[in-house]
């Protein structure tokens, strides 16, 4: 039995996907191990949450932060949009489960972390609206410059914003997203921006901590000064 403090339970919203092992290959709720090692590292204690119809509200209780991982395109109905030819299938299931549980966590002021398409589900719960293709809008593909590669980018963040305080006025962050937010979504506020004026981040500045980055952090386990900020502001009274 350990004497410490109590470490934050952190969940993490997962994929649901076909995936291999053995002989096996069958429907899993899975997550790349790189955002449970940086969850750990930043002293925090990590929970799979997959895909379901129902159980968010009784996981909120259970959970002191909610990790929204990155991910496949959010369905462009959830924020009245056709789907651009680029915008991949829906993926019904974890929309529903993840619009639920980052509801419930904002109303319930339970800290929340959103990673890349987190970041955008994030903007879209609160009514906001998203680029469907970048490159359409920039007229090149440097957010996300080839399959499952990503790319070191510099940002500039807010003086002001909660983000600054955590990584000072810039930072060097892995790139790989080919959407956007376009219209933000209602109290959220821009706090880093990247060379084309694209928002690399977003932050709900009247709860404990709500921050959505659309650069994955667990790419880079040298820098976890984001995953414990998230893991301390976690720690229940």
């Amino acid at each position: 039995m350990s004497d410490g403090p109590r470490r934050p339970v952190i969940g993490i919203s997962s994929y649901l996907e076909t995936a291999s092992w053995g002989v096996w290959e069958r429907p899993a709720a899975l997550i790349p191990q790189s955002y449970v090692d940086c969850v750990v590292q930043a002293g925090g204690v990590p929970v799979l949450l997959p895909p379901q119809a129902l159980g968010a509200p009784e996981l909120l209780e259970l959970i002191d932060g909610l990790l929204l991982a990155g991910g496949p395109d959010i369905d462009p109905a959830r924020y009245g949009a056709p789907a651009h030819p680029r915008t991949g299938a829906p993926h019904g299931a974890r929309d529903s489960w993840e619009f639920d549980l980052v509801r419930t966590a904002l109303e319930r002021d339970v800290p929340v972390l959103g990673v890349c398409r987190g970041m955008q589900l994030l903007n879209v719960a609160l009514g906001g609206e998203l680029v469907q293709h970048l490159p359409d809008v920039l007229g090149d593909q440097s957010h996300q410059i080839a399959p499952a590669v990503f790319t070191a980018r510099p940002v500039r963040i807010r003086a002001s914003s909660r983000l600054a305080g955590i990584l000072g006025g810039e930072a060097q962050v892995q790139c790989y997203h080919h959407q956007a937010v376009s219209r933000l979504g209602e109290g959220l506020l821009p706090s880093a921006w990247s060379a084309d004026e694209c928002v690399e981040a977003v932050e709900l500045p009247d709860r404990r901590f709500a921050v959505g980055v659309q650069w994955h952090p667990e790419q880079d386990d040298s820098d976890l000064r984001l995953f414990e900020a998230f893991v301390k502001e976690s720690r229940r009274s």
